[in-house]
């Protein structure tokens, strides 16, 4: 089926619609309903094809091509979400409220302005909401998000000095457990694994299938293998590099550092390895 990539923020996911047989190209403005009500968004990807598997459900199509007068209201929005976000934060401290903003939305044709908000527990604003409509007489939403939101909604740098994944490529958030840090033998030191969101960081999962794959071929510490040099027991193991570190039983032998392939398994560790399947090594 053919669709267009239409994104509504900088730094938010591209959102497929249907063309209607319009002649739309990368960088046009069209005006399109999504859940949120009618907004104006960006083509990030002009006409393109795409399995229809992957929809649950249809596409909704372009509503028309934006003008000059859509873009010009867009861009005053985002001006007016900018003074909405202050006078919203003032109220929140005005109620006492524990939470914390995070972001200002205008739909395009202004009847509805959706306030961002995370916090710790369930928040009582009703008494805000009416406050805020009173003030800026269009319909209130608050709408409460977690914190990796947050993280994909205002961007900034990781620890590896680039910008978030999350903000910058990633679609949706995928499970991050300890379990990857460990298998991966990575500190388990929080401020070490953790993003700026406080959430362990999304990047663990992206190793992570193979890293289970060589630790499951790779003698683990511990094992006692045989090597070209007689029998030993692994004292250090890279399994990236494919190396270990064997003690030798023979006393006048110092440690010595093998390839994976030249060592054989024999017992112990913390689990044995399985025998790589042909394709894996590349053998026919």
């Amino acid at each position: 089926m053919k669709v267009i990539s239409v994104k509504f923020k900088e730094n938010g996911r591209a959102y497929y619609f249907d063309p209607a047989d319009l002649d739309i190209r990368r960088g046009d403005f069209v005006i399109v309903e999504t859940a949120r009500g009618t907004e104006c968004g960006e083509v990030v990807r002009g006409v393109h094809e795409v399995s229809e598997n992957g929809f649950n459900k249809e596409l909704k199509p372009v509503v028309r091509m934006a003008d000059g007068v859509d873009v010009r209201r867009m861009h005053q929005n985002h001006a007016d979400e900018r003074r909405a976000f202050e006078i919203c934060n003032q109220r929140i401290a005005a109620h006492g409220l524990a939470m914390k903003l995070v972001e200002a939305e205008y739909t395009l044709d202004r009847n509805k302005l959706i306030f961002y908000f995370t916090a710790d527990n369930r928040v009582d604003f009703r008494e805000l909401v009416k406050d805020l409509a009173s003030h800026f007489h269009t319909r209130i939403e608050l709408r409460q998000i977690g914190v990796r939101d947050e993280s994909k909604m205002l961007g900034g740098l990781g620890i590896c000095g680039q910008p978030f994944c999350c903000s910058r490529f990633l679609k949706s958030f995928q499970p991050v457990s300890i379990k990857m840090a460990k298998e991966q033998g990575l500190s388990l030191n929080p401020t070490k694994i953790s993003g700026a969101c406080g959430r362990l960081m999304c990047c663990l999962a992206y190793e992570q299938k193979s890293y289970e794959y060589l630790n499951s071929i790779t003698p683990q510490v511990g094992s006692v293998v045989r090597t070209p040099d007689g029998e030993g027991v692994v004292t250090e193991v890279n399994v990236i590099a494919g190396t270990l570190k064997v003690r030798s039983n023979v006393e006048s032998l110092p440690p010595k550092v093998y390839k994976r392939e030249e060592c054989v398994y024999l017992r112990g560790g913390r689990r044995a390895p399985r025998r790589p399947e042909p394709e894996d090594t590349g053998s026919r």
